[in-house]
């Protein structure tokens, strides 16, 4: 494949995703005529035609959709690789733009991003807190960190950079009017403070002698979309919370919260980044991503 193939493969696949030859060739830096040209090159090359074309729409043809899977893997590998050069002599610089879960970021990624820029001076952060799911590309970020996700969308390349323990915990006052539950079954006369967020509420379960996840049941009365005002709820006295250890352990330790049922296991909580997979990976984002799996505890990968 040579430069002149590369690129008419690259406005295709733009011409094909968008649906146009004035959308692909704009998002390929081209007029509707050179997008038009590339792709007529193409089809003289290969003998076949890609693209049916008519006053209204265009679409792909059998022979299209199959060349334009194969495309993308190409351009995929010839992405990957150029990436691997640049990281091998590239030094991390720009603006590194990345959405990052609230109480995790604020907690855990902020300590860790002063160490990152003081290592690599060149480089600005722009980070966004929240615990919505986001757009990564058609919002500009290089690199989500999301808490949880075992199935990344289509498009992204997720790694599992780290883990975290969810612990069951209640403030001494609320455990000394409602009482402490002795066994899972126990927990259905309790308050259960459950995190929340567009619709999707969170669910409570623990991994049996058998290993076979089973579902914890509590009477679900408030319901929050932050782990920062599910920590407050708890320590008011409000109900049993299950929370991430890196938030509540130094309220165990002083007494302020108290963990609930220790003996069960929770299992553990992924901490996962995601970036688009087309896209080549900058320095300045290996290397916060690399930072997180050295640094931060638990499961690497």
């Amino acid at each position: 494949m040579d430069g002149a193939n590369l690129g008419d493969m690259r406005i295709f696949v733009a011409v094909a995703e968008a649906g146009s030859f004035a959308a692909g060739g704009k998002a390929g830096g081209l007029s509707r005529s050179a997008a038009g040209k590339a792709v007529a090159r193409l089809e003289a090359r290969l003998g076949v035609r890609l693209l049916s074309r008519t006053t209204r729409r265009l679409s792909l043809t059998e022979e299209g959709r199959v060349y334009l899977d194969e495309v993308r893997q190409a351009l995929q590998a010839v992405e990957r690789a150029e990436a691997s050069v640049a990281r091998g002599a590239g030094r991390p610089r720009g603006v590194l733009r990345l959405t990052v879960p609230d109480a995790y970021g604020r907690r855990v990624l902020l300590p860790l991003m002063a160490d990152y820029m003081a290592q690599w001076p060149e480089v600005q952060v722009e980070m966004s807190f929240g615990d919505r799911v986001s757009d990564l590309v058609g919002e500009g970020f290089d690199l989500a960190v999301r808490l949880g996700v075992t199935t990344p969308n289509a498009g992204l390349v997720m790694r599992r950079v780290a883990s975290f323990a969810p612990l069951l915990c209640a403030s001494p006052a609320y455990l000394a009017t409602r009482g402490a539950p002795e066994a899972s079954g126990s927990l259905e006369g309790h308050d259960a403070l459950h995190f929340a967020s567009a619709g999707t509420r969170q669910v409570w379960r623990y991994r049996d002698a058998e290993g076979v996840w089973q579902p914890l049941a509590g009477k679900s009365r408030l319901r929050l979309d932050s782990a920062e005002a599910l920590r407050e709820a708890a320590l008011a006295g409000r109900g049993v919370a299950l929370l991430p250890d890196f938030l509540v352990s130094a309220d165990i330790a002083s007494g302020h919260l108290r963990q609930v049922l220790p003996a069960l296991d929770l299992g553990t909580v992924p901490v996962v980044t995601l970036y688009p997979e087309r896209r080549m990976l900058e320095p300045r984002v290996r290397r916060f991503i690399d930072l997180m799996a050295e640094r931060l505890p638990g499961l690497k990968g």
